[in-house]
């Protein structure tokens, strides 16, 4: 019986029990397509680095036996639409049987389900064999419960899997070291200098030039710098525990002017292809923490493995359980456009400039300038989720809807009204200071509210809280920051508010 396989463009996993064994009957298929390429504007290095590895990987099976059919993104059978390229497989290879692996997006999942039923051959779905959960864990873990508390799931993951335990304990005692993990990195720690690869993409930028493909962010090389391969993945998961790993939690929340990536492991975007998976990366940081401890403090290794195993595998639970209602939640009721700054990186903000620079230059920022640096202005000017959404999705190499929805419209906008987050990630400019260099050569006072050279933050944060007393007055964990608006003088509070609006209404002069 000929049974076709798709293989979409973040299920690239050569270790997929699927490929143990060649079959005559069998043909896979991969597609690239501007459906996927056009559902929002990507950044190019995104768009770049999904179909080189997608390429690679088309190859590696090739190179084992398996029958591989590759659309590019120019071929002239290519219909760009999943399901008619689908369709036209079946009718070519007279296809009698269909399977997939699970998509990890609601979208693709329903229009996949949707063809199932329509189609007049069986059709088989299989595991994706990548993460520790299944779709529906998260949601049967907190059956009945008022609230789905990260942590609480992350210590049941950590018990279930017996990472960093002790006789049914948690190793050193406790079992998150979040408060070690703030440090501020002056300098004075050198960072190793970042593992590149130098994979040649010319031929995959050419047909992207070729389709005109519409994108957003910078590509000045002309090569690409993150894994795209398993092979080159467990180098960087290597080079990550060898040279990264002893400062990864001291530093992991840091921001710094001259660095776009500090101690951060650079896996993301391989990882969440599946190129590797978070089983492999989570032994490896343990193994090698086993052998090195005497060097190796446990903050940095608990730090890492909490993100893994703990935040990414609660995101995607979240996602599944909360999805498809959860894609237009709007909870704190907020409608503003995010400004053309978002796009050019041009801004006097300091902090501002330097995260979307890195984010247009690199196609990444790590989690806390995502959340603290422009999500949390996004938050405070009160922008639509659907923006914030969208420009997230598009401008990281990383962003897949199942990690980025959660992250942004969840944990960063609070607009699920603290589903995923137990308050809103805000503040004014005293912690950006706290946790980065950025205040130090703005054009901005951090210290000032309502003055022209006043850090906008500051006035906006305090703007927010007031506007939003309603849906967050009674969050026990904003009762402090209440009772200081309270006591504020209601003239200055005027002050505040009108300076805040002003820069709503002009945030491109900011």
């Amino acid at each position: 019986m000929k049974t076709l396989r798709l293989i979409l463009g973040d299920q690239l996993n050569i270790k997929h029990s699927w490929f143990k064994e060649t079959n005559d009957d069998v043909v896979y298929c991969l597609f690239e397509m501007r459906q996927e390429t056009d559902y929002v504007k990507h950044h190019i290095q995104k768009v770049i680095g999904f179909f080189a590895a997608m390429r690679q990987f088309a190859e590696d099976l090739k190179s084992k036996g398996h029958d591989v059919v590759y659309y590019k993104l120019n071929d002239k059978n290519n219909t760009q639409i999943l399901t008619d390229n689908l369709q036209l497989l079946i009718k070519d290879y007279k296809i009698k049987r269909f399977e997939y692996i699970f998509p990890d997006e609601y979208r693709l999942d329903q229009q996949l389900r949707d063809f199932c039923e329509q189609i007049e051959i069986a059709c088989e779905t299989i595991s994706a064999e990548h993460f520790y959960t299944k779709r529906e864990d998260l949601a049967t873990f907190f059956k009945g419960k008022k609230q789905y508390l990260m942590e609480n799931f992350y210590r049941d993951m950590r018990k279930k899997h017996d990472i960093l335990m002790v006789a049914g304990q948690p190793e050193g005692g406790k079992w998150n070291y979040d408060k070690s993990n703030r440090n501020k990195w002056k300098g004075d720690i050198p960072i190793p200098t970042y593992k590149w690869f130098k994979n040649d993409i010319s031929e995959v930028k050419k047909d992207i030039d070729t389709a005109g493909i519409k994108t957003i962010g910078r590509f000045e090389t002309k090569t690409f710098s993150y894994p795209i391969s398993r092979i080159q993945a467990i180098e960087q998961l290597k080079y990550f525990c060898e040279e990264l790993l002893i400062h990864f939690g001291d530093y992991q929340d840091a921001m710094h002017t001259d660095e776009a990536y500090l101690f951060h492991s650079r896996l993301s975007f391989a990882m969440n292809l599946k190129l590797i998976s978070p089983k492999d990366i989570v032994t490896s940081v343990m193994n090698y923490y086993r052998k090195h401890g005497e060097d190796i403090n446990i903050s940095q290794v608990e730090g890492f493995v909490r993100q893994v195993i703990g935040w990414r595998e609660y995101m995607r639970g979240m996602y599944w359980a909360l999805m498809p209602e959860y894609k237009s939640k709007n909870e704190l009721d907020n409608h503003n456009k995010l400004p053309d700054f978002f796009w050019t990186g041009d801004t006097k903000m300091n902090c501002l400039r330097h995260a979307i620079n890195n984010s247009l230059d690199n196609g990444y920022a790590h989690h806390i300038q995502r959340l603290m640096i422009t999500g949390n202005y996004a938050l405070l000017t009160q922008t639509h989720p659907d923006e914030v959404d969208d420009w997230y999705l598009g401008i990281y190499v990383d962003a897949i809807e199942w990690v980025q929805i959660t992250n942004t419209r969840g944990m960063s906008q609070f607009a699920d009204s603290g589903k995923i987050a137990t308050k809103p990630y805000v503040s004014s400019g005293s912690y950006i200071n706290k946790m980065s260099n950025y205040c130090g050569d703005c054009h901005y006072n951090k210290s000032k509210k309502v003055e022209d050279d006043a850090c906008p933050f500051n006035s906006l944060y305090w703007n927010f809280l007031d506007d939003k007393r309603e849906q967050l007055g009674k969050n026990f964990r904003m009762g402090m920051m209440y009772s200081l608006l309270d006591k504020m003088d209601r003239q200055d509070l005027q002050n505040i508010k009108k300076k805040a609006q002003y820069i709503i209404e002009h945030q491109d002069e900011y």
